[in-house]
């Protein structure tokens, strides 16, 4: 059993902002549920051992449904702002992935389109 935190619940949850690196096409699940690959590129100041250190990486992500949809006419570079969970790629890489419930597009959004 995962250690529990302290309102005594196992916690798995990641808010990321960055810019879109990459991304796949749409497809759907033999449900019908829109899907995309995509990848995530973060740069920040963080502190560590009290100095300050820049932190850069690049984030797998996966996004399901109506936020999949969205995200399939978002341009390379765009901001994004994301909350979700992560879990291992496949039962046969124990990669992490970010799986995506929420995508709030930051910069170059007219619309303001949040889900």
């Amino acid at each position: 059993m995962s250690p529990l935190n302290e309102n005594g619940r196992v916690v798995n949850r990641v808010e990321l902002t960055g810019q879109l690196l990459a991304r796949g096409p749409l497809r759907h699940t033999p449900a019908g549920t829109s899907v995309i690959e995509f990848s995530l590129g973060h740069v920040s100041e963080q502190e560590e051992a009290g100095t300050m250190r820049r932190v850069e990486c690049e984030m797998a992500c996966v996004v399901l449904g109506v936020p999949a949809g969205l995200l399939n006419v978002a341009r390379l570079g765009d901001q994004l702002a994301v909350t979700g969970f992560v879990a291992a790629k496949s039962v046969k890489s124990r990669t992490p992935v970010l799986h995506v419930k929420d995508i709030e597009f930051q910069e170059g959004n007219e619309n303001g389109i949040q889900t």
